[in-house]
């Protein structure tokens, strides 16, 4: 996937750090450095860069509700609502210069660099801080130099899923996410009741994921309410129909959202003996995903 940004043609590089306050909210604040940690950052972002390509040359976009690798590329749209904290900080323009903001490494929660280049394009790269102590002592300069998720000027580049999740504060922004992608669902999906399911899931976030990833399909406005029905029962998912419109019973919202996320399904090897299956993966299979020779 092409980055919309030259990595061989850096102008500018900038260091900061996001902080927990003593307020319990988190700030960004630029820190000078000198060249020799500049050229560290640079480097950061190439390696990340590098091993994005090498991973996936076509990655998938990210869904909330997916189970990922500790390493996997991914990418998501700088103007989804998932995005919407690294945005802030990508497009940020005044942040504050503290030179003491390392003066207590255990605040910090993330750090980053903002890179532009001759173009006048703008790249953010970002890391959680898991080892941000080990990275002060070495000044960013060891064999082993932590990969930096990026930003550019259209995509969220994601290697780390799960530390993207944690500083974009992914569990917070799909809970809050959940009535607009309910709003959408249910104008897609007009023969289903979404009340009870709003409810369930703005309280549990496994659930607001699914409604996050459903709602991010394309072929959800085309699901067919006979075949939808059928499915259920088939999955037995419990459901009662009034007015023209599907209710789901209490204590089988999870299964519905899965039914609709296509993360349930059955396969019968031994006749008469159907068996019911959860997958950990929504992700299509290409030509039947055959994979012999």
């Amino acid at each position: 996937m092409k980055l919309d940004f030259s990595l061989p043609d850096v102008t500018i590089t900038e260091f900061g750090v996001g902080r927990d306050d003593d307020d319990g909210v988190q700030t960004y604040k630029m820190i000078p450095v000198d060249a020799e940690v500049q050229a560290a950052l640079r480097e950061m972002a190439a390696s990340t860069r590098a091993a994005m390509q090498e991973l996936d040359d076509k990655p998938p976009r990210y869904q909330a509700s997916e189970k990922y690798a500790s390493s996997e590329y991914v990418h998501l749209p700088l103007d989804d609502d998932l995005a919407k904290l690294v945005r802030q900080l990508h497009q940020a323009t005044n942040l504050l210069v503290d030179v003491t903001a390392l003066s207590d490494p255990s605040t910090i929660f993330c750090y980053f660099a903002r890179l532009a280049d001759k173009q006048g394009h703008h790249l953010t790269a970002l890391r959680r801080a898991t080892q941000f102590k080990g990275v002060l002592k070495s000044r960013l300069h060891r064999e082993d130099r932590p990969r930096l998720g990026t930003v550019d000027g259209a995509s969220v580049h994601i290697l780390r899923p799960s530390g993207f999740e944690f500083l974009g504060g992914l569990r917070d922004a799909v809970l809050a996410a959940t009535p607009q992608n309910v709003k959408v669902l249910q104008s897609d999906l007009s023969f289903v009741d979404f009340t009870h399911i709003q409810d369930y899931a703005r309280k549990h976030p496994r659930a607001a994921r699914y409604v996050a990833s459903i709602r991010s399909q394309k072929e959800t406005k085309n699901i067919d309410k006979h075949a939808l029905k059928r499915f259920c029962k088939d999955m037995g998912v419990q459901f009662h129909e009034a007015n023209g419109k599907i209710t789901v019973e209490e204590g089988h919202v999870m299964g519905f959202l899965e039914v609709l996320d296509r993360r349930l399904y059955a396969v019968e090897l031994v006749k008469d003996s159907p068996e019911r299956f959860r997958a950990a993966s929504r992700r299509r299979l290409v030509n039947g995903g055959g994979g012999g020779t």
